[in-house]
């Protein structure tokens, strides 16, 4: 039986969504998920305050009980913990997978430089909320029973790590930040202008020297502007690796979408979830 404690870092994720994704877990009799209660928390934004989202983390990372660790919800939030939070974890939370996305990126980015654990870009429970959005929280279960069959399919057996580009680019510069040097970097990214993209990019691209190549996702839900940007998203990403001299390769299945495909940080182990 492999047991998953489920955290929020960021935002709060409601009871009953957290009751149809352990509904959805009764299909793979091998897992057993549990939600830890500050998942349930709220304080203005966040699921709960600094202290108790950064302890839970902490409790869900250091509990012997658990193989792995499960982000709930993006959001923001993540950021105001993950430096603290790490730093109280043992040696018990280097032997756990810790899996999610989007803001979840800033504690995968984090446990990634240090070496704690595997780190996984998946979908969450809270994906639950999206139209269809059981395929995509299925997918998740399915790796950490074993079913590789959601992985990514460009990974090609070169490192590689995925994020937020959003997140990414508030990693850049902090000590959160990995070595991505000789990695396949993937993006994605939701909600934000066409210039924002292109502001993103003239940062995140600087930080990126060294790195195997980058791989575009979904930019998907763009706000439209008052005036035309005049560069779709390749166009932007493709002139900031041109500039950096990155590699700019085929295009990555992953975004803020139920298709969002899953990605191991380092080389991706084709056998098993863990």
């Amino acid at each position: 039986m492999l047991r998953i404690a489920i955290c929020a870092p960021s935002r709060s994720i409601t009871a009953e969504d957290a009751a149809r994704v352990v509904a959805l877990a009764a299909d793979f009799p091998g897992l057993d998920l549990q939600f830890h209660p500050q998942c349930f928390l709220e304080q203005g934004h966040f699921a709960g305050s600094d202290q108790a989202r950064g302890d839970a983390l902490v409790d869900c990372a250091n509990d012997p009980a658990f193989d792995a660790v499960w982000f709930a919800r993006g959001g923001y939030g993540a950021a105001r913990v993950a430096e603290d939070a790490i730093a109280r974890m043992d040696r018990t939370a280097e032997n756990k997978t810790y899996l999610g996305y989007s803001d979840g990126g800033t504690l995968l980015g984090g446990l990634y430089a240090r070496g704690i654990g595997r780190q996984v870009h998946a979908p969450m429970p809270t994906d639950i909320r999206r139209d269809g959005g059981d395929v995509a929280v299925r997918r998740t279960l399915a790796f950490l029973s074993g079913d590789m069959s959601g992985l990514e399919p460009g990974l090609d057996g070169r490192p590689v790590a995925a994020f937020n580009l959003m997140t990414l680019a508030m990693l850049c510069g902090t000590p959160l930040m990995p070595d991505l040097a000789g990695h396949v970097v993937l993006i994605e990214e939701v909600s934000e202008y066409l210039y924002a993209i292109d502001r993103l990019m003239f940062h995140v691209s600087a930080h990126l020297r060294g790195a195997a190549g980058l791989r575009l996702g979904r930019i998907s839900q763009v706000p439209e502007n008052d005036a035309p940007f005049g560069h779709d998203p390749e166009e932007i990403v493709r002139h900031w690796c041109a500039r950096h001299r990155i590699p700019f390769l085929v295009g990555a299945d992953i975004g803020h979408d139920i298709d969002n495909k899953i990605v191991p940080f380092g080389v991706a182990e084709r056998g098993t979830g863990q």
